[in-house]
């Protein structure tokens, strides 16, 4: 009987199926290399490589790395690993069948995303599920969120970013276009890398919905339908990888940094949210009132006219 969090995680009902539905479509597709990620705590995007032929193998015992891979391997002034040192287990990495993707532009690779555990020789918590796995984080906060209160949360994401040229020695320079917000010269300027990056986006599972040209030198900002909130996120994860691409082929640099030029406007995400019980979404006025929004009265996020109404009037006024 499953007794750790990896145990029940591998043996969960209908997953063997779903192991032998990814052997049929790797076999299919012709597939014949397997990406097994997963998202670092500052977003970066980690993993392993496998052969297709090992793909039943390693979705029943997983893959190993290091614990650090869950901070990219950094260290601190002093050149100690940041969060766990050279001593410390494995962790383990497990794929999830339901994430199985082609890469649209190297269709002999699929690609998962993965559920991260403590090793299974621990000590303490063996084969428990790692408290570092960011992804797996948000899984399980979702889960306790549905079970207490009887709704989910869908959330849209906006990601803003910039198409920058490289300067004689190799360095990201200036934006591909001028800072003109909405300005459809500029976006049709960018026009052969927006539909590239929209073509891969729908081959992945993304429905593209509107985008813009933003009021600063070559940014973008495409958009893709909100969705559950895990399943955004892995989308906003993988937008990022086809941005990468397009960026690779095009001979430019697909840049995320928050703001690699003084003096014009940064790149921001808006976030959307919203909660939904069964397959309806459910509207409730918060205003500053706790009675309502039934069942939540112990969340702290009421604001009215984007203005923090719960913290008291000599703190940080901050949005929670």
């Amino acid at each position: 009987m499953a007794e750790t969090d990896l145990e029940k995680f591998v043996e969960a009902p209908g997953r063997d199926e779903k192991i032998k539905q990814v052997r049929e479509m790797i076999d299919r597709m012709g597939i014949e290399y397997l990406y097994l990620q997963f998202v670092s705590v500052t977003g970066k995007i980690m993993g392993k490589g496998i052969p297709a032929d090992h793909w039943e193998s390693v979705a029943k015992k997983g893959f190993q790395l290091v614990y650090g891979a869950t901070v990219n391997l950094f260290t601190d002034r002093a050149g100690n690993y940041l969060g766990y040192g050279p001593e410390a287990a494995e962790l383990v990495g497990i794929p999830e069948p339901e994430t199985f993707m082609q890469l649209p532009w190297a269709p002999q690779i699929g690609r998962f995303y993965c559920t991260l555990f403590r090793n299974r020789e621990e000590k303490e918590n063996p084969g428990g599920f790692l408290t570092s796995d960011c992804r797996g984080n948000l899984r399980r906060m979702h889960e306790e969120f549905k079970a207490k209160h009887g709704r989910s949360l869908r959330i849209g994401t906006e990601p803003e970013m910039m198409w920058l040229k490289f300067d004689e020695n190799g360095k990201p320079k200036d934006g591909y276009s001028k800072p003109y917000c909405y300005h459809i010269d500029q976006f049709e300027s960018l026009r052969p890398v927006s539909m590239q990056v929209i073509r891969y986006a729908r081959k992945m599972g993304l429905d593209m919905i509107q985008g813009d040209h933003e009021d600063a030198p070559g940014q973008l900002e495409l958009n893709w339908m909100f969705d559950d909130v895990l399943r955004n996120a892995d989308r906003l994860t993988t937008y990022r990888q086809i941005c990468a691409q397009v960026a690779r082929e095009n001979g430019i640099c697909a840049c995320f940094m928050t703001k690699p030029f003084m003096g014009v406007s940064a790149s921001g995400c808006h976030h959307n949210m919203s909660l939904w019980r069964g397959g309806e979404d459910e509207f409730v006025r918060t205003g500053n009132n706790p009675d309502e929004l039934p069942g939540m009265s112990d969340n702290y996020m009421y604001v009215r006219g984007g203005e923090n109404t719960f913290m008291p009037d000599d703190d940080d006024p901050q949005m929670p």
